[in-house]
């Protein structure tokens, strides 16, 4: 079992070549953690390496292909630190990038507090904790040079493959209403191709995915805090993006967003 000291050491090295834009193959032996509860307590350690509260969370790994994929037996939780986070259309650079990918995705704001407790959340609960929706674009990535072999211990340390977020504006027709397990959405590299997904390839049902991390950080003793944003994972394929590329995500009428590749 690690100790608090070991946690922060291997926290500091991973955000190291988070920083550098740098990769290794796995954390060293002494730093390696064992369990999924080992893992969360080195991501715990990235907030001291940030001076911005915590912008919010993202869920890694929320379909059987992507949970193959990394070769984990289910989804993990990340955290979307606030220097992470992008405006609508922003450029980003993929000289450093490891998985070169852009992720479609559902995140939700809270409204108010939902705090740890013994019995688990179920999907009304949280979703009265939620204040607004957004359409959102993720674009993960990975401090290991191989993530699809280092295991869910060693991802979950690595802040769940978390890098950069680019939220859109809270949508503003009556999306309450809607079943988001049904709706469809569709991300476009322009001028290349055309990829088409829908809400139920998020654990089932965007909902689902985010009471799933409202019980797993519960289970953890964290709290989901009100003004924190949580992007439940990607309802498209993730699609692979190189330099010159511009990828627009449309929700239809919740909304649309873009960013471009250097």
């Amino acid at each position: 079992m690690l100790d608090p000291s070991q946690e922060r050491a291997a926290a500091a090295l991973l955000v190291s070549h988070w920083d550098a834009g740098t990769r290794l193959d796995a954390l060293p032996e002494v730093l390696r953690p064992r369990t999924r509860a080992e893992g969360y307590a080195i991501q715990s350690h990235f907030m001291e390496h940030t001076r911005a509260p915590l912008f919010g969370w993202k869920i890694a790994a929320t379909s059987l292909a992507g949970q193959r994929h990394v070769q984990v037996d289910g989804p993990m939780a990340g955290r979307l630190l606030a220097e992470k986070v992008l405006d609508n259309g922003s450029t980003v650079s993929l000289a450093n990038s490891n998985m070169r990918v852009a992720e479609i995705e559902f995140a939700f704001r809270f409204g108010r507090n939902l705090q740890p407790r013994s019995k688990s959340y179920d999907v009304a609960e949280v979703m009265a904790a939620v204040a607004t929706l957004h359409p959102a674009i993720e674009i993960p990535d990975s401090r290991f040079n191989d993530f699809c072999i280092v295991g869910a211990p060693q991802l979950i340390a690595d802040n769940a493959c978390a890098n950069l977020f680019i939220p859109g504006p809270a949508v503003e027709i009556a999306w309450r209403d809607l079943d988001l397990a049904v709706y469809p959405v569709s991300g476009v590299v322009v001028g290349k191709s055309e990829h088409q997904g829908k809400g139920a390839n998020v654990l089932g049902d965007p909902r689902i995915a985010l009471t799933w991390i409202v019980n797993e950080l519960s289970s953890l003793g964290i709290p989901l805090l009100a003004g924190q944003v949580v992007t439940t994972g990607t309802c498209v394929t993730p699609i692979m993006v190189a330099p010159g590329d511009e990828v627009m995500a449309s929700f239809g009428p919740l909304g649309a967003l873009s960013v471009k590749f250097s």
